[in-house]
């Protein structure tokens, strides 16, 4: 296997995935954010302010926690969740965001354009960008507005333009479409964040490093905590940051097994799923090549999810060259399992997770139970269900 820190090339590919599938001229601007990027990435001066942020602004490093009640309620193997919940503005994503944002704010760019489908990319760009000072805007999908209505909120409470997505599915793959239309009337003064390991190098990239903190600490956590390594390393996959995140610090321990969880929505057998790496075929989206879910002209699918941060027709070029070399196996959870895992958790452990999360805890609790005692599970938890309570509340009849 290709040492982790080889990927991607210089050219921005994950063996056949990833690239730059732009136009000339945006080709330039995102090969000047790839050279600042280079340049300043390990300079003492950027990592120890982001080092710094981390510690004393987000709340890292997160603490890995045994789920105790939950496994001895399951029987079989142990499980241990990283509490990405726990972060400041609940989740995983503030970790690249406040990367994101001090890069905008060192090229000196006017205004940081986002996409969000859930709000936790939203809500953490929103909040990085108020703690360096540059103007945020973000595109939000009508449907995903309504559904995830407390991170709306939030976002025009810490001063974001909120953009809503009237077109298509008015979801998040709109919401993409949406967001990149406006950077390209300004690429020069403007920086698009992207909210994953998606989109043209170099921000697969950059995301993937800067999420990467999730699995150095978790790996050094584990061994410290329990004197090994987890059997299994599970996160739950959309456009894949928190999974490779975690996925990345595992990469070279061959004992240890990764596993990306995709949303199958109402089935598989429906066009009602958002499973990728399942069901897709490779083809271009949004600026890189990827496994994604099209029609025969290439067009991509609507996509669907409980979870409004799995709801996109493609997925990062690192998981799909991962799933290619078979390094990451990439199951499935349905609507029904995510929303009994979410209560399970909830009522069991205490912890409310964002339905993203709950997708990787139901496949954990699925396999759990035919797995010997002394066998370890351990899920990255991404993001808190506060976004999510009055919503399943609904659905439920709470």
């Amino acid at each position: 296997m290709t040492n982790k820190l080889a990927m991607p090339n210089e050219t921005g590919y994950f063996g056949e995935y990833g690239g730059q599938i732009v136009p000339p001229n945006l080709k330039e601007i995102l090969d000047e954010i790839n050279i600042a990027y280079e340049k300043i990435r390990n300079t003492d001066e950027f990592l120890d302010e982001l080092h710094e942020l981390y510690s004393q602004y987000v709340g890292r490093p997160s603490p890995i926690f045994y789920a105790k009640r939950l496994t001895n309620k399951i029987g079989g193997a142990r499980i241990f969740l990283k509490r990405e919940d726990l972060n400041h503005t609940g989740a995983h994503k503030i970790n690249h965001c406040l990367g994101e944002a001090l890069l905008a704010k060192y090229m000196g760019k006017t205004k940081v354009l986002a996409e969000t489908g859930a709000g936790q990319h939203g809500v953490a760009l929103a909040t990085a960008c108020a703690l360096v000072g540059v103007d945020c805007e973000i595109h939000m999908g009508e449907i995903d507005i309504k559904k995830e209505h407390p991170n709306v909120t939030k976002m025009k409470i810490l001063g974001c333009k909120l953009i809503p997505v009237s077109r298509g599915t008015k979801t998040l793959k709109d919401a993409v479409d949406s967001a990149f239309e406006e950077y390209l009337k300004d690429p020069q003064n403007f920086f698009y964040a992207i909210g994953s390991v998606v989109g043209p190098h170099p921000f697969p990239k950059m995301v993937r490093d800067f999420q990467s903190i999730v699995g150095e600490e978790a790996r050094e956590q584990f061994l410290t905590q329990y004197k090994q390594l987890p059997n299994i390393v599970m996160a739950c996959v959309g456009g894949g940051s928190n999974a490779i995140g975690i996925f990345t610090a595992f990469l070279e321990d061959k004992t240890v097994d990764l596993i990306g969880i995709e949303a199958a929505g109402k089935g598989l057998d429906t066009p009602n799923h958002a499973a990728t790496l399942t069901l897709g075929s490779k083809g271009s989206l949004h600026g890189f090549e990827c496994y994604n879910l099209q029609d025969k002209q290439g067009n991509p699918l609507p996509v669907y999810s409980i979870a409004s941060g799995l709801d996109y027709p493609g997925v990062g070029p690192q998981h799909c060259y991962l799933k290619d070399i078979g390094r990451v196996h990439y199951e499935t959870v349905n609507d029904k399992e995510c929303l009994d895992a979410f209560m399970a958790l909830s009522r069991i452990e205490g912890i409310i997770p964002a339905l993203e999360s709950a997708h990787a805890v139901a496949y954990a609790m699925k396999i759990a139970k035919d797995m010997p005692k002394d066998k370890t599970i351990l899920i990255n938890l991404s993001g808190r269900g506060d976004k999510d309570a009055d919503f399943v509340a609904e659905v439920l009849d709470l």
